[in-house]
């Protein structure tokens, strides 16, 4: 009987010793790739808003998740490597602030899902096969930039009343830009105006064509740059604006708050923080193609009074009510 009492206790010993050596072993921390065009000091608020939302759904960083953030600064051509790399960390989720990064991680894999944050028309450029259904692995959230190009010409045409020529500021290498300029053209149509296109690729096209634009006689202008060229380089667009006393709208806030006159377009914080619902979702087995792709729920529309003054320009009590912000 002792030798089966003896027995019985070392298998007990040898089971505990194994089981805390299993409880010992690391769990897997998942890492989530953030793949953007614009640097670290443009894109931190929005990669903290994606931190918020995740920490609203339970997540703490370090601990059951892993941000690997890669920027290519403005220089488009660098997109292809950074997805490449955040496939070859093995990530577990790439989330993607633009066409440019959506697409170059779309290439790099066809397994690692893909959470779009900021995407125009993922249909029309081909990233999914529907909102309903994006198939593949790429879901998220479009902001329908095509659209509101001709919402932003209409206020172009509000606080310039005669206007007559528009000089748009487009990137025409990249997909959505087709699509964009329809609506434009569309707009502009009705509105009786003349477009003026300029072409931005690179950093080094941003003062030529504002030369371009001032050579043409153009009376406002349309920004609709692709990418972080923009972004990147906002002190430099709005002060080129300035100087021509060129009114222009944006896509984005940020070259708003840099200085810039005005922008209306979709709420991007809105967008990350409902990211974290797609990543969340993934992380707990669902997968992309079975998550339909969102459309924005909040826009907003910034006036800087300060940039109009610089430029001489009044912009119409009817027009300054509407904004949901007024830099003064």
């Amino acid at each position: 009987m002792s030798k089966k009492v003896i027995r019985l206790a070392l298998s007990t010993m040898l089971f505990a010793l194994s089981f805390a050596a299993d409880a010992q072993q690391p769990t897997k921390i998942p890492r989530i790739g953030y793949l953007t065009g614009t640097s670290w000091g443009i894109s931190s608020t929005r990669i903290d808003t994606l931190r918020q939302g995740l920490r609203e759904l339970g997540y703490v960083e370090g601990k059951n998740f892993i941000i690997e953030y890669r920027s290519a600064e403005g220089k488009l051509d660098r997109f292809p490597a950074l997805a490449a790399e955040l496939v070859r960390l093995k990530v577990d989720i790439i989330v993607s602030a633009g066409l440019g990064p959506t697409r170059a991680a779309k290439d790099a894999t066809a397994t690692i899902p893909i959470v779009m944050t900021n995407e125009g028309d993922p249909v029309g450029t081909g990233i999914v096969a529907s909102l309903a259904r994006p198939g593949g692995n790429i879901t998220g959230l479009s902001t329908l930039a095509p659209e509101l190009s001709g919402k932003r010409l209409e206020l172009l045409k509000e606080i310039v009343p005669k206007l007559s020529r528009v000089a748009v500021f487009r990137t025409s290498t990249q997909p959505s830009t087709a699509q964009t300029i329809h609506e434009v053209e569309l707009a502009a149509k009705e509105l009786g105006v003349q477009l003026q296109y300029l072409d931005v690729v690179d950093p080094k096209d941003i003062a030529a064509a504002f030369r371009a634009a001032g050579k043409g006689r153009a009376e406002a202008g349309l920004w609709m740059v692709a990418g972080g060229v923009g972004n990147v380089h906002q002190t430099q667009v709005v002060e080129l604006a300035v100087k021509g006393r060129l009114p222009v709208i944006y896509q984005s806030p940020r070259l708003v708050e840099a200085g810039g006159l005005m922008t209306y377009g979709v709420n991007l914080n809105d967008l990350d923080r409902r990211a974290a619902i797609y990543v969340d979702k993934i992380l707990k087995g669902t997968k992309p193609a079975d998550l339909p792709v969102e459309q924005p729920m909040k826009f907003e529309f910034v006036v800087n009074l300060k940039a109009a003054k610089q430029i001489g320009l009044t912009i119409p009590p009817n027009v300054l009510v509407r904004a949901d912000k007024v830099i003064r």
